[in-house]
């Protein structure tokens, strides 16, 4: 049932670009927002002033925008209740929810070194037992931090786990329990001061009201820690409720290994260049893990928002496949208004993807030629090799099509397709079809044999789109002059 007060955030790290595991994750807040009629917070997490651009800032702005991701609350001019929703502009807000769990006795000061944690780590190891943080600065003395602070030790706080199990239901896996060897005391305020993840994010959410924190499956170990922190804040006033985790599945790469943002195939960048519609790649990336039914792959936004459920979600890892995702946007461009695809298409016909002036676009040709290559791409970049031979004063030959089509006597055949279409009916494909039809049964030929060597001589290529509808939309006159070409290089 909608529960308008659902509220769910995204908050991704401005570092690199943006990758698909990004945008699933997106993907799966925002449909659960928007079937919910609830809330999508985006919030930035902008906290390692080393890592984080503003490049990247603005290319995650970009990215969900382009993606069709509006956002009720969040950075730029959409704002809200809670801002800021940049995390390094919140930085007193975390100063005082550290001050406030250090005096409530929830966290401490911890004056370990690296050398001396370390040590402890290996002999934990070797003793077979686990080699997290021992509890060593739990119940320090004041005689002995200050003594620590005259040795001029630095300190980090580390927030201080309950010594039971916490168990939660998980929305994607169902219960499961945390023991307490396996979640020691965790830093949550560098000895700089600076305020870490394990801190910031469980804080915001707390502050923002989040009731549903869905989010990749490598997080599911911090959740025990945050789920103590939030029992902490709410008995400090700070945090209302607990919300409700769900983990979503990894994404693997080749090699049954987790897609890292590193993988070429991971890049958001490049399934937008290549021209992949938003509508097409969202719905495959919603197959990641959740299916909108037994027998349908295809479906529109709107159609998964209406029936998502994170209930559904499955918890087994979900293999990228970059065919189907490609058949998938495939689907959806066909789904296009011709209109619609001709405009989407615009990018693609000039430059730099064009490989023909701009003078030499001929827009009539264009939108002529559109119903016929909407068929035949799979991605909007394949446009420019379908449509090249219309605005290119020759045709460029690939090498490999010439020698697979001129086998044979090439020469027979296109000097007598030649005077066929010189008398053909220009104004109807089917006339052109026959003229070729003709010529091939002269020789000898079927139509496919007949075929190939024109197409070549015309576009340069041995596939392409339908080739009659080409040639009438090409015009007698340049389709003649192709073929006069080809006898000469044929000739040479």
């Amino acid at each position: 049932m909608a529960n308008a007060n659902v509220r769910v955030r995204f908050c991704p790290s401005p570092t690199g670009n943006p990758h698909v595991g990004l945008v699933r994750t997106a993907l799966f807040n925002w449909a659960f927002a928007r079937h919910h009629g609830g809330t999508f917070v985006f919030r930035i997490e902008d906290t390692d002033a080393a890592r984080d651009s503003e490049e990247s800032y603005q290319q995650l702005l970009d990215s969900l925008r382009w993606l069709g991701f509006t956002w009720d609350e969040g950075p730029d001019e959409v704002g809200g209740p809670h801002a800021p929703y940049r995390q390094s502009q919140r930085m007193d807000i975390y100063r005082d929810v550290a001050e406030k769990l250090l005096a409530g006795g929830y966290a401490y000061h911890c004056f370990c070194t690296a050398v001396e944690l370390e040590a402890r780590r290996d002999a934990a190891r070797l003793a077979g037992k686990p080699s997290g943080y021992d509890g060593t600065c739990r119940n320090l003395s004041a005689e002995r931090i200050e003594r620590y602070r005259a040795e001029g030790r630095e300190s980090i706080v580390r927030f201080k786990m309950p010594d039971e199990p916490i168990t939660f239901t998980d929305l994607v896996r169902g219960e499961l329990t945390f023991t307490p060897d396996n979640v020691p005391d965790y830093g949550i305020v560098r000895a700089n001061g600076a305020p870490l993840y394990t801190l910031v994010n469980p804080v915001d959410d707390a502050l923002m009201e989040i009731t549903h924190v869905l989010r990749g499956e490598d997080l599911l170990s911090s959740t025990p820690r945050q789920i103590a922190l939030y029992k902490a804040l709410i008995e400090l006033g700070v945090a209302k409720e607990i919300p409700a985790f769900g983990h979503l599945p990894y994404v693997m790469g080749e090699g049954n290994k987790k897609l890292s943002k590193r993988d070429p195939q991971a890049s958001l960048n490049l399934y937008r260049e290549r021209g992949f519609l938003p509508e097409g790649l969202l719905n495959y990336l919603s197959l990641l893990g959740w299916s909108f039914s037994a027998d349908q792959d295809i479906f529109t936004i709107e159609q998964m928002v209406e029936k998502f459920d994170i209930a559904d979600v499955n918890a087994n890892p979900a293999r990228f496949d970059l065919k189907k995702a490609e058949s998938i946007n495939a689907d959806h461009i066909r789904m296009l208004d011709v209109k619609a695809f001709a405009a989407a298409c615009e990018p693609w016909l000039q430059a730099p993807h064009a490989n023909w002036a701009p003078e030499d676009f001929d827009r009539a040709a264009w939108e002529a030629i559109a119903p016929h290559a909407q068929t035949r791409v799979t991605v909007l970049s394949d446009i420019t090799a379908n449509v090249d031979f219309l605005f290119l004063p020759e045709p460029v030959f690939d090498q490999p099509s010439w020698d697979k089509a001129m086998k044979g006597e090439p020469a027979a055949l296109l000097t007598t397709a030649r005077a066929t279409l010189e008398t053909a009916d220009w104004s109807d494909p089917e006339s052109l079809k026959n003229a070729v039809l003709a010529a091939g049964e002269e020789h000898g030929l079927k139509l496919g044999k007949a075929q190939a060597p024109v197409r070549v001589a015309v576009t340069g290529r041995t596939v392409g789109l339908p080739l009659f509808e080409s040639l009438e939309i090409l015009g007698k006159e340049k389709t003649l002059a192709r073929i006069d070409a080809a006898l000469a290089k044929l000739a040479a």
